[in-house]
This record gives structure tokens, C-alpha cells and sequence, in this order.
């Protein structure tokens, strides 16, 4: 006799077990609140696997390299120098395996999860089948990610082609790395191969870094530059193909054809959010021309019994805007509290050297917002940390209001994103530049570079004559 479907009725179900639904599983867990995990990949997702963690775990290698390459700016010299790729992948993978247990399927299990194995659809509004199993629950949040899109390039798909996914399979390091796309993690892997050895060429067919602040990316791409790294921008690829071991790109520039040979050929143009195998017809979820599912403001899709966090969402695809989403759902999701997905709050960061960071409103943003606006600068050679760190290169940026409300800010330079976290803070709490210019901050730090730009705000209204005067006629008084 046929064993009957089993059937589950949880009061929360989140498909995919990345950082969005590893964080709304454990959050529901930890409320008591009845929950349902599917995954069909390794649990983590791709930011754990094989995105952000691994990309960081090599960028941090690069910087050591770079560092002892570079030694003898501060009397050190190492001597023969070389780098032992196996020995980076090795650290690589250990770094993810050290994380892995956070995003286990036995650690969801301890905290109340039920997780189970497999690939979701929807069969109703209502209902999810995974093999043999259905669950009906009061609600689900949709958090399965996104993956790498390819460009409609002739010949890509019959070359041999590395992703930001399977990057990390690389046995040898690349002698010649040809990069497709300038974007952050386009240029954040170019750099840390151009500092691992290996000659490295990006090619883009529109802006690098577009979006970001111009003067911001003008610094980064300086710097890469100088490192040795082909940039070319503007291209148009014909075509893709392979001459014996080699990779063979093809670009066309008005009347003239030039072939670029490479040994391997890194593509990161772009993701899609993955949303194909979830049959969201049946669930009567609409999606954006973009492939997200289309959202209120409370994260909710057109099912008001499905919500969707991360990549899927559409915005800004990373670790940190899941964890947002995630904590935006529970809110709504476990205690009906009213809340608004707010993209102006939310930080990004390009990890290059020097890194390239920003939160609010870039300049011409800020003019279209507000009309009158502040622009408030100070240089990383102005900085005495950087100074004795010989990292000098960079600013910051602060924009605000007429009135001193921060707007947006972009940091370029070292650590930019770990010193964004305060002007985050600021602007998600509509602050007075003068809480920043009042900021206590230890010495020497790269802190100060804020505090410095904060000040300025000030000090430039006391170079009016009228200023002076009256300045003039109180030291008097005294």
C-alpha cells in the first residue's frame, strides 16, 4: 500500500536557508513560533559557500600579500616572496568550514526548526510540495536567493567561463585573468588575483563602479591602476573564443577589431533572483521585469500570505540587506508591528584597496532632494593614522540639508566601511551634523577624518567679514 504524502502545518515556512532565512527561522524558533526551513543547496547559501565569506577569506590573503610585497616602505624587507595558492585556497575553505556550523541543519534543528531537504513549489496559494511532503502554513517567506546571470556574448557558453560561484574551484592560480564586468565584486576579485600574482584584465562596457559616487570610484580606479590592472572601459565584445589553453576575447571599438588572449576568463555582470523553479502562479505571486517578486511595504508579495527577503526582493543584493529584510518581516510577521522598507538607510561597500563606501544620497541626489545642499570634505592625508599607516589615499564626503541634517555620505579609503557605521547610525536617525562634529573619537584614528568633515560645516561660516567682526568685538569684551 502507498504510504500517504505527509503534511505540515507550521505556522511559518521560509524557503531557502541563506542569510534572510536563517535569520527569520532562528528569530521564529526563538518565539516559540512553530517553523518550517526548506533548503535544496548547502545550507548558508551562496554567501556562505561560495559568495561573500570566500570573497572576503581571499581578499583578506591578497591584503598580506600585498603587504609583505610592499614591506619596505616601512624598512622591512622579506626577502624571496612568493604565494602558495594551494595554501589560500586552503585558507579559504577553512574559514567557510569554520563558519558552516552557524548555518547547519543540526543547529536549526536544536533551536526548534524543522529543516528539510529539497526543492519548493507552490501548488496553491497556501501550499508548498517538497517531494513527498506538504506544508500548509499561515505564512511564508520567500528567501532563496539569486545566482549569475551571463551576458548574450557569442562563444561565452562554449568557453571555458569562471563566476563569482565557481571562482573558488581555481586549482592554480590564473596566469592571465580577463574579468567581464567593472562592478564591486568584478573589481574587489581583480584585485585581490592582480595581488596574488596573476596579470589581470577588465573589460566594461559602461561605467565602472556606476552608481557609486564618481569621485569616489575615480580614487578606486586610480589605485587599482597603479597595481598593474588593464582596465578598459566603453568596449564592445564580439565575440568569445579559445585557441589551444588560451581564452581569446574579441573586442570592437568603432573601425577596429582587437583580440585579447587570456589563460582564464572570470564573469560578473550581473544575478538574477531565483525564483524559476517555485511555480508562483500557483501561488498568485507576481513578479518585476527584473525577475524579483513585487512587494508592499511590508515585504509582502502579491499573496499577503508570502513575504520575501534578500536578493529576491529586488534592491541591493547582500548579506547585510537580508539580515534588514529579515528583521522587517519578524517585526510584521510575529508582532503586527508597522514597518517600511527604507533602501535609503541600508550601507553598501566595494571591498578594494582603498574600499569605497556609502549610505543616503549621493550629491546629485541630495541637490534634486533638497535643492540648497552642504558638501563637507576632508582628505586621508590630513589624518595622522594614515599617516604612519602610509595609506593615504582617499576622503570623505558628507552632503546635508541647508539646515545641517546628513543626507548621505561616501567614504573612500582605509576602512571606509568599518567608519561608515556612525554616519549609518546618523542618517538612519535623521541627526544634526553637529552630533558628529561633537563626537569624541580615540586618536589616531581614521575616525577622525569624519569628525574633521563635520567640522567644517562650521568653520566655514566663520571666514564672512561679519563673522570676523563680531568674534573680533566679543574677544574685546572679555
Amino acid at each position: 500500500m502507498a504510504q500517504e504524502n505527509k503534511e505540515l502545518r507550521p505556522d511559518i515556512c521560509v524557503i531557502g536557508a541563506g542569510p534572510g532565512g536563517l535569520s527569520v527561522a532562528a528569530a521564529a524558533a526563538a518565539f516559540d513560533v512553530n517553523a518550517v526551513l526548506i533548503e535544496k543547496g548547502r545550507m548558508g547559501g551562496e554567501s556562505l559557500n561560495r559568495g561573500s565569506v570566500p570573497v572576503q577569506a581571499l581578499i583578506a590573503a591578497a591584503e598580506r600579500a600585498n603587504a609583505a610585497r610592499t614591506g619596505t616602505r616601512f624598512g622591512i624587507k622579506t626577502g624571496r616572496f612568493s604565494v602558495d595558492f594551494a595554501a589560500v585556497n586552503a585558507h579559504v575553505r577553512d574559514v567557510v568550514g569554520t563558519l558552516a556550523p552557524n548555518a547547519a541543519r543540526e543547529r536549526l534543528a536544536g533551536l526548534g526548526v524543522h529543516v528539510i531537504a529539497g526543492q519548493a513549489c507552490f501548488t496553491d496559494p497556501r501550499t508548498v510540495a517538497v517531494g513527498d511532503v506538504t506544508i500548509r502554513a499561515r505564512r511564508f517567506v520567500i528567501a532563496t536567493g539569486s545566482s549569475s546571470v551571463m551576458p548574450a556574448i557569442p562563444g561565452l557558453l562554449g568557453a571555458p567561463y569562471l563566476t563569482d560561484e565557481t571562482v573558488f574551484d581555481l586549482a592554480e592560480i590564473p596566469r592571465h585573468l580577463i574579468v567581464i564586468g567593472a562592478g564591486p565584486v568584478g573589481l574587489e576579485l581583480a584585485q585581490a588575483f592582480r595581488r596574488l600574482g596573476s596579470e589581470v584584465t577588465v573589460l566594461e562596457a559602461a561605467t565602472p563602479l556606476a552608481g557609486a559616487d564618481p569621485e569616489g570610484a575615480a580614487v578606486v580606479l586610480d589605485a587599482l591602476d597603479r597595481e598593474g590592472i588593464k582596465l578598459r572601459t566603453g568596449v564592445e565584445i564580439a565575440k568569445i573564443g579559445r585557441a589551444l589553453s588560451r581564452i581569446q576575447v574579441v573586442l570592437t571599438a568603432q573601425d577596429s577589431v582587437e583580440t585579447i588572449e587570456g589563460s582564464h576568463l572570470l564573469v560578473t555582470t550581473g544575478r538574477r533572483p531565483n525564483v524559476e523553479d517555485l511555480n508562483l502562479d500557483a501561488a498568485r505571486i507576481r513578479t518585476s521585469p527584473q525577475g524579483g517578486v513585487i512587494l508592499d511595504k511590508y515585504l509582502r508579495t502579491t499573496n499577503r500570505r508570502v513575504y520575501a527577503v534578500g536578493d529576491v526582493a529586488g534592491g541591493p543584493n547582500a548579506t547585510h540587506v537580508a539580515h534588514y529584510h529579515a528583521g522587517l518581516v519578524i517585526r510584521h510577521l510575529l508582532f503586527g508591528a508597522p514597518v517600511k522598507m527604507d533602501h535609503e538607510i541600508i550601507p553598501w561597500a566595494t571591498f578594494t584597496d582603498p574600499q569605497l563606501a556609502h549610505v543616503g544620497l549621493l550629491e546629485d541626489e541630495a541637490r534634486a532632494h533638497s535643492g540648497v545642499i552642504r558638501v563637507l570634505r576632508w582628505p586621508y592625508r590630513e589624518n595622522d593614522r594614515a599617516q604612519v599607516e602610509r595609506a593615504t589615499d582617499g576622503h570623505i564626503k558628507v552632503v546635508t540639508d541647508r539646515t545641517g541634517e546628513i543626507l548621505g555620505v561616501t567614504i573612500v579609503g582605509p576602512r571606509a566601511a568599518e567608519s561608515l557605521t556612525a554616519w549609518t547610525l546618523a542618517i538612519s536617525q535623521k541627526l544634526n551634523i553637529r552630533a558628529l562634529a561633537g563626537l569624541v573619537v580615540p586618536y589616531p584614528t581614521y575616525a577622525e577624518v569624519g569628525k574633521r568633515a563635520a567640522i567644517t560645516y562650521f568653520t566655514q561660516g566663520l571666514t564672512t567679514p561679519r563673522t570676523r567682526h563680531i568674534m573680533g568685538w566679543l574677544r574685546r569684551l572679555r
